[in-house]
């Protein structure tokens, strides 16, 4: 599965009232989130509504957003989940600035493969290895430098639709922070998401919490499953927003990071 390289929406919000997530508060996120990762686009264009933001994604390409793009690659041979999320953290952490820079104005672009990473260990260069050897990350790169792994790997495909479980909890990895760790929940949306979809929503979001220092080392991510994220009683510091999977012409919160809980 292939994250979709349009900027569709997970940027830092001054933190709403419970209830709260009106279709502005999408469109305000939406487009928070370009003005973030390419302001100088965002200036350019008109993103004062839904339809003027789809347009505006529509033609991206004639914009020059994809220009020079940096994209990560992660290779799945056997997913579960929380660890997944651990290991997105942890990938996302551990990058240089430069990287973490690039990979953000490319909208923090992902492709999602399906292999082995022991069998690539030799032949590639992989950024990050999960501990279990479940996954492997590789980038952020120019989009040619990962063109053979892409082309030798098929696409990750998980057509099922995400299943709701019991909340868990998960401890970001790593050590070095100056402040104290803080404990926040992940709500994810599971009606009609499918469960390779959910990985390019939770990759973005977690993704760019993480360079923008929402997401640290020691942190504990609560992650509960919720068909829909409207009318939860929570305060959400930031939300992955994309296209409504019942009207494409609206937009949907398919997964919040709360404030701290």
């Amino acid at each position: 599965m292939t994250s979709s390289p349009h900027p569709t929406a997970d940027a830092p919000l001054t933190p709403p009232a419970p209830h709260s997530l009106s279709s502005a508060v999408l469109l305000k996120s939406a487009v928070d989130r370009i003005r973030t990762a390419r302001p100088e686009l965002a200036d350019r264009v008109d993103l004062s509504s839904a339809q003027a933001l789809l347009e505006f994604r529509a033609g991206i390409h004639t914009l020059g957003a994809v220009e020079n793009e940096t994209l990560v690659v992660v290779v799945v041979g056997h997913l579960d989940l929380l660890r997944w999320v651990r290991e997105t953290c942890a990938f996302a952490l551990a990058l240089e600035p430069e990287a973490r820079e690039a990979w953000r104005r490319s909208f923090t672009r992902t492709v999602y493969l399906a292999g082995r990473p022991s069998n690539l260990r030799e032949r590639f260069t992989l950024t990050h290895v999960a501990g279990d050897g479940s996954t492997a990350w590789a980038g952020p790169a120019p989009s040619r430098a990962t063109a053979t792994l892409r082309r030798l790997l098929k696409v990750f495909e998980a057509p099922h639709e995400l299943t709701a479980r019991p909340p868990a909890t998960v401890t970001v990895p790593g050590t070095g922070r100056s402040s104290p760790a803080i404990h926040r929940t992940l709500y994810i949306a599971t009606a009609k998401v499918t469960v390779a979809d959910a990985l390019v929503h939770l990759n973005h979001l977690l993704a760019e919490a993480v360079l923008d220092g929402l997401i640290g080392p020691g942190d504990r991510l609560t992650l509960r499953f919720v068909p829909r994220l409207s009318g939860l009683d929570a305060q959400f510091a930031m939300l992955r927003v994309d296209t409504d999977v019942h009207h494409p012409d609206q937009l949907q919160t398919y997964a919040g990071l709360t404030t701290e809980v």
